[in-house]
């Protein structure tokens, strides 16, 4: 407990923690695990990029003006 005093301190200071990075690096981690390796890395931002940026693979289309809709 002596040894996380300061960081506790923080906290109540400041109402920050670091979850969002340790989220991120566990998904990009996860990535990394799967992929077993790339063969450069282009390849594998783009990896990370797909799995953590919240793509959606099937986007809903606006209808058009002339479509027709039925309820």
């Amino acid at each position: 407990m002596k040894s996380h005093i300061d960081n506790i301190v923080t906290y109540a200071r400041h109402r920050i923690t670091n979850a969002l990075a340790e989220s991120l690096n566990s998904k990009i981690e996860k990535v990394k695990r799967l992929a077993c390796g790339y063969r450069n890395r282009d390849h594998y931002r783009t990896a990370i990029y797909f799995h953590c940026g919240g793509f959606d693979l099937y986007p809903k289309r606006k209808p058009s003006a002339f479509q027709v809709i039925t309820a």
